[in-house]
This record gives C-alpha cells, structure tokens and sequence, in this order.
C-alpha cells in the first residue's frame, strides 16, 4: 500500500484529498493544527469506507518542532502499516489574508511567510529522509501567482515562492526518481481567508470561463490523480485547477 501524508488535511482542500486519496486505495496521514475533531471525522469516513488512516498534530510554522514530528511519522508508519518509509507529500496546510499593501503588517508578513514557504521547505528537508525513493512531493500553490489579486500580495508572493521551490525539488531529487509537481486551484469554495461571501463568489464565477468557483473535490481528486503512476512523466509542473479563472 502505498501512503500520503497530507498537511492541514482535516478541511478544504486537504481533507478533499484526504478522501480521493483514500479512495484509490491509499493509506492517509492527515495532520491538524487546532482542529483535532474535524481531522477525526476525516479519518472516520476514510476508516468507515474500509481504508486506513491516522491524524497527527502539526504547526506547520514552528520549525523546532518538526524533528518531533518526523519521529511520530516514523513510529505511525511502523505501527500502523508496518514500513518505515511513505511514497508521498501534500504540503497543503495554510491560511488567507486580504489586507492591501499598503496596510499589511510585519506580523501578517511573516505569519504568511512561515506557513505557506519556510514551513514547507523545511518540513520537506525534515521529512525526506522518509519519503520513499520514486515518491512524489506536491506542493499547493494558487491562481493568485498568474492572476494579481488586489489584497493578496504577500500571500500570492510566496505561494510563487512555493512554485520556484518544487522546480528545484524536482532538480535536487531527480537521482531518487522523485517527483515534485505543484497545483495551482482558482476560487474554490473553502474557507481559506473567510470564505466567501454571496457577492463575492457571483463575482469569481463571472470571471471564471465556466461560470462557478470550483468545489474542494475537484482540486483533491487532481492530486491524487498526480500522485498514481499515471502521471509519471509529469515533474516539475504548476498545474492550475481554476475552470478557467480571468483567461
């Protein structure tokens, strides 16, 4: 069996590909910052449609923590599948903010900075020692890279950072047939950020060229398509999940 680990998979988009992943046969690590019941039900309806799957806590933020976490990682794979590896990573967890630039603060600045890049890139350094050789990293970027969002600056800024990494992922891990892709998802109905209001989402649908935001099933069930070996030749790549968002 093949095995995942997904941050921030107890909501949104992570708790999407939780239950895609899961449903094509995987065995599921979801992690949670402050929500230990919500990564629960995500584990029981994995659990309940006959699959396997265990929720861990992670702050993607605090850095000092994750040599702690990679041991649990460690012991949950020994204990509950019998391996001492896994085959992939979702770096998913996160948060919005709308604030202009002109408003944004240092804290904001940095509180962005460390969980949508730094976390991720050290939570990778720390974690690859587990993943398995011929793995694959997928990295949760957003249209906002392509598409300037007015009140999106900093958040946009380094989920493009989050792009430039899996490039060199995919370069620095190519000798291990590791595979690095990111994806890109438009509006989606999550609530990153708030979610969204009435108004707001008639607004993103007519900017988008099928008319709706997109549903969190349908950015999960496209990384799970990219984690199976029939996207094998797909490395290196920012795929955007957005039906068509300002094109």
């Amino acid at each position: 069996m093949n095995l995942v680990i997904i941050t921030g998979g107890s909501r949104g988009i992570g708790a999407a590909t939780a239950l895609a992943c899961a449903q094509r046969g995987l065995g599921v690590i979801v992690t949670y910052k402050n929500n230990p019941q919500a990564a629960a039900d995500v584990v029981g309806k994995i659990t309940a449609d006959g699959g396997t799957a265990v929720a861990l806590r992670l702050d993607v933020t605090d850095t000092a923590s994750f040599p702690a976490f990679a041991a649990t990682v460690r012991d949950t794979l020994q204990e509950t599948w019998g391996r001492t590896d896994f085959d992939y990573l979702v770096n998913n967890a996160g948060y919005g903010l709308y604030n202009p630039i002109v408003t944004v603060t240092e804290d904001e600045f940095d509180g962005l900075f460390q969980v949508h890049l730094k976390g991720p890139f050290f939570l990778t350094q720390t974690l690859l020692p587990l993943i398995a050789d011929g793995g694959h990293i997928v990295n949760l970027s957003s249209a906002t890279t392509r598409v300037a969002t007015a009140g999106v600056a900093p958040y946009a800024i380094f989920k493009g950072g989050v792009e430039v990494l899996t490039r060199y992922l995919a370069k620095e891990l190519g000798d291990r047939r590791i595979r690095a892709n990111s994806v890109s998802p438009g509006p989606i109905r999550t609530e990153l950020g708030g979610g969204l209001t009435p108004d707001f989402e008639a607004h993103l649908a007519a900017r988008t060229a099928l008319g709706r935001v997109g549903e969190p099933e349908e950015v999960g069930h496209v990384i799970a398509t990219l984690l199976s070996d029939d996207t094998r030749w797909i490395n290196a790549q920012s795929l955007e999940i957005s039906g068509g968002f300002d094109i």
